[in-house]
């Protein structure tokens, strides 16, 4: 039997004292640690955070359902924030110390952050919510590293070479693996790539909860993911923070590491298509990656890797990582837009040099969310609560104590009572 300190026996006694246990019936921990306070999604959001709820309103009808299906609820708010409670705000949040934040940024949310410590440099709307277009492939990366092969061979089909938007360019008796299909997921930000991993994963509906699994899992609750690929879809949603959340987790696999850093690759080919008439052979060709601060480079930094994204819905949006002189900056930039000559790769310069020129010290917030803290017992929670208010682990001399002591201490509340109406 694990013996129990006094002050647990005490801590656990006052809760039964108080109403906030029941003995017979101990709790269970939740994995994920404590479920913060939530604003429900049905109450309106505060007039100056417009997107703390919902990203902005559609422009095409790309998010409309089925006949006969719901539009999904939205997501519920976390109070406190997730990060630190500055990251609640859905301005600029900044410290003066850092100097002025880089001007002339389109995007509605953005974040600076240091991959390594997770310190949040700086941010725009943090937690609004927006589409994620492109960058939620991320996530889809992040699942497929965990529990796929990368040497296991993978076939495509028309549905994957007639997915709309970008491609790895697949082909009918094509010789794939999964590593391929992966780095062409990153690099040219194929959605026929994506639609191959989903099958992967055991098909669409799958794949999309392993996705969803995977951000509950990283304590990213901004994020809901409903398309592999990230074509708009109704419900879909992510946030500044949750995307350098998902991005740091996944710079964190040394795969994922070597696929987003890679600025070409030799992606394989196939044989010509009997159904198209004078079709030939499609021979592996040199793909280039999207990420234009990876294709260019950046004067005085290295360029780590990042994934790129856009929709009409989305706009632009982008996720990753400089390094500069032995320090790793994170940078995220979500619903934006190129205008005239700023353009979203200068803006990404910007935030750069902005948190590189920042102190080591500058901190608004944090990228630990508390999920790898709870599952070592470390989240915050009260002493007992950490191995789920075990009442049941205790003895039979621990539980009579327990007892003693809990009415000891509703006595006490008792009489204080008592003694504090007689005084009114």
């Amino acid at each position: 039997m694990r013996s129990s300190s006094p002050s647990r026996l005490l801590s656990i006694a006052v809760t039964v004292a108080l109403g906030g246990a029941v003995l017979a019936a101990p709790a269970v921990a939740d994995p994920l640690g404590p479920t913060p306070t939530v604003v429900l999604p049905t109450e309106t959001a505060p007039e100056a955070c417009p997107h703390a709820v919902n990203p902005p309103p559609p422009v095409d009808d790309s998010e409309t359902v089925a006949p006969g299906q719901t539009t999904p609820t939205p997501l519920v708010v976390q109070d406190p924030p997730i990060g630190g409670d500055r990251l609640g705000e859905c301005g600029i949040v900044a410290d003066p110390a850092a100097g002025p934040t880089p001007a002339d940024l389109t995007s509605l949310g953005w974040l600076i952050a240091d991959l390594d410590s997770g310190a949040v440099i700086a941010a725009q709307d943090p937690h609004g919510r927006y589409r994620p277009a492109s960058t939620i492939k991320v996530l889809l990366a992040l699942v497929a590293l965990e529990q796929l092969d990368l040497a296991a061979p993978v076939t495509a089909t028309v549905n994957d070479w007639s997915m709309e938007g970008d491609a790895c360019g697949v082909g009918p008796g094509g010789q794939y693996t999964v590593r391929d299909i992966l780095t062409g997921l990153l690099v040219v930000s194929g959605n026929d790539c994506a639609n191959m991993l989903a099958r992967e994963l055991g098909g669409y509906d799958e794949a999309l909860a392993k996705m969803n699994a995977k951000a509950k899992e990283l304590g990213v609750l901004d994020t809901r993911a409903a398309s592999p690929s990230g074509l708009d879809a109704a419900g879909m949603s992510t946030s500044p923070y949750d995307l350098a959340v998902i991005f740091r987790a996944a710079m964190a696999d040394e795969n994922f590491a070597e696929m987003i850093g890679l600025s070409s690759y030799k992606f394989p080919g196939y044989p010509a298509r009997k159904d198209v008439p004078g079709d030939e052979d499609h021979p592996a060709y040199l793909m280039g990656t999207s990420n234009t601060l990876l294709r260019d480079g950046v004067p005085g930094m290295t360029v780590l890797g990042g994934k790129t994204g856009y929709t009409d819905d989305a706009l632009k949006t982008f996720v990753g990582a400089v390094e500069q002189d032995g320090r790793t900056l994170l940078i995220v930039q979500m619903a934006g837009l190129s205008e005239g000559g700023n353009s979203y790769h200068d803006q990404a310069v910007r935030m750069l040099d902005y948190g590189f020129a920042a102190d080591g010290s500058i901190s608004v917030g944090t990228l630990d969310t508390g999920v790898a803290d709870s599952s070592s017992g470390e989240s915050g929670q009260q002493p007992w609560a950490s191995s789920g208010t075990d009442a049941a682990a205790l003895g039979p001399l621990e539980l009579v104590l327990v007892a003693v002591l809990g009415l000891t201490a509703a006595s006490l509340v008792v009489l204080a009572v008592r003694r504090h109406r007689r005084r009114r």
